[in-house]
């Protein structure tokens, strides 16, 4: 984690994702992740998307209290600032996508990222490394 030390980091949604369902490969990793982001060791930055995706399962499952409990995490975890999409961050993305090819959500992250002049973006997206705006790290790079 010493690499993001002082920085400010987008947080693509799968490292939520993955630490959330305690993904086998990659928890011990998000674990750290999120343990660093709390004590202050960086700033942490992910689009309103995020919440919206990782609702998703809990709803699936008529979960409401995992659901409430999402929802409380992302308004108060230290040292994590959830961006809604603004103007500007749409114009970002529309960029993005015109020049890379990539998907609107993955499109809305970036930009989100973007705007609040992260340093690095963590997914594990393969397909991101091409951004050349944002240096994108892949969660699986991180694990070696």
């Amino acid at each position: 984690m010493e690499e993001l030390r002082g920085k400010v980091v987008g947080l693509d949604t799968m490292v939520f994702i993955y630490h959330f369902e305690e993904n086998q490969v990659y928890s011990s990793l998000t674990f750290s992740i999120f343990e660093s982001l709390e004590k202050g060791n960086f700033n942490g930055i992910t689009s309103v998307l995020t919440l919206l995706e990782i609702l998703v399962k809990p709803k699936r499952e008529n979960n409401s209290l995992l659901t409430e409990r999402y929802k409380l995490l992302f308004e108060n975890f230290p040292n994590l600032q959830v961006k809604e999409l603004n103007e500007n961050i749409a114009d970002i993305a529309s960029s993005l996508r015109a020049n890379y090819n990539i998907n609107t959500p993955d499109a809305i992250q970036i930009a989100t990222s973007l705007e609040a002049k992260a340093d690095i973006f963590i997914t594990n997206d393969a397909t991101l490394k091409k951004i050349s705006e944002i240096k994108v790290l892949l969660l699986s790079e991180m694990l070696k």
